[in-house]
């Protein structure tokens, strides 16, 4: 009896170390999922954010992956712009891989199913690089930070370009969260233009005859300068409707930075002024120039547009965490994050605690037509700098 006694002991013994090694295990690290869009028609977004996250924490951490002595520990998780699966895929994140905190999604309608998730479980959602303004507005909850511009930002900053008496405006967007809160946002940034009609068509087109034709008998009899101001994101290429002789019409195109290989239909462009959220040439600050040398090394070819926004990221989650000493509970990172600023290849951020969204520049460019690069170069006009932009706080905190 004795015997039988001392082995069920000994067993709830070894339990009690196990669960206490796993305990201990599991302070030591910070696990952080990482949900994008691996795949889908945002496929190209995801990937850069994905090399800018990592390339961004190794940076920030001096190459030890770790904070305040616990090992960073990034779970990847691929939501296929897929709102639905983007929601199932952050709460297994939260509940069976115990993510103290995550980063993404890559669209804007996977980071709207997300929303509610991080505050069933909450947790930290850091949101990079999804634009609508929704985001961090009517949908927001405290548990939502976001590195990434919102499209309040974009149309601020594009804004700049186009906002002048005497102009008409028609807009050309995708029919989804992303292109109707940009063209939103950018119509309540236009104080001087005249807006005439806005063009939604589905994500996926690839043929943008018609809607391109009703774009010009809204614009061709204006008065003055001309121009539509395309918002699109992924696949297709809008810019074919410059096949349809818009000069003759005495229309112009202006848009908003973009990846590097969708900049290509920019050439056809020399002259053509908007305004970005990033480009490798711009910005003039260290953090940038170890992004780009690394990016070289490792690629053979510079950053593009969404790799700042994943460096961004990790920087801010980086910064949180040394400033916590590690400690990632949401309600201590909240504290911590809440009017914090941080380095990032695009200068310094900081959360706005209202929001939480990051207070960034944003770059006025003009396209130039350079042999020795295959995509239109965005030349620097002027940097819009944030507190230049007043960016309306749209939640009801």
């Amino acid at each position: 009896m004795q015997r039988r006694q001392w082995t069920a002991l000994a067993a709830l013994a070894a339990c009690a170390l196990g669960w206490a090694g796993t305990s201990w295990a599991q302070s030591n690290e910070i696990r952080i999922a990482h949900v994008y869009s691996k795949t889908g028609p945002l496929e190209a977004y995801g990937k850069q954010t994905a090399i800018g996250f990592m390339m961004g924490l190794d940076y920030a951490t001096g190459g030890t992956m770790t904070v305040a002595g616990k090992k960073l520990v990034v779970i990847e998780k691929d939501d296929q712009g897929k709102p639905d699966l983007g929601k199932s895929l952050l709460a297994a994140a939260y509940a069976d891989d115990k993510a103290d905190l995550a980063v993404g999604p890559t669209s804007s309608g996977v980071a709207l199913a997300m929303l509610p998730v991080a505050e069933e479980y909450k947790k930290i959602l850091l949101v990079e690089p999804a634009v609508a303004d929704s985001i961090t507005g009517d949908k927001w909850n405290k548990y939502i930070f976001r590195t990434g511009r919102n499209s309040s930002q974009d149309a601020i900053s594009n804004a700049v370009a186009m906002d002048k008496p005497g102009v008409t405006i028609a807009t050309l967007a995708q029919d989804y969260a992303f292109g109707r809160d940009g063209v939103k946002a950018f119509k309540d940034a236009v104080k001087n233009a005249k807006i005439v009609h806005e063009e939604y068509l589905p994500t996926n087109t690839t043929d943008f005859t018609a809607g391109a034709q009703r774009l010009i008998d809204r614009l061709k009899d204006q008065p003055g300068r001309k121009v539509i101001f395309i918002i699109w994101a992924g696949a297709g290429n809008p810019f074919k409707i410059a096949d349809l002789d818009l000069k003759r019409y005495g229309i112009e195109i202006a848009t908003g930075g973009n990846i590097l290989p969708a900049m290509a239909s920019y050439k056809q462009f020399p002259g053509m002024e908007g305004a970005t959220y990033y480009y490798f040439g711009i910005p003039k600050n260290p953090v940038n120039e170890a992004m780009v040398a690394r990016h070289y090394s490792q690629y053979k070819n510079p950053p593009d547009f969404f790799t700042a926004g994943g460096f961004s990221a990790a920087m801010a989650v980086v910064t949180a965490l040394k400033n916590s000493k590690g400690d990632a509970r949401a309600n201590t990172l909240i504290k911590t994050m809440e009017g914090m600023s941080f380095d990032t290849p695009k200068g310094k951020m900081t959360f706005r605690a209202e929001d939480h969204q990051a207070m960034q520049s944003m770059y006025h460019f003009k396209i130039k037509v350079d042999p020795a690069f295959p995509w239109g170069v965005p030349e620097l006009v002027k940097e819009i700098k944030a507190e230049e932009m007043q960016v309306p706080v749209r939640n009801k905190r």
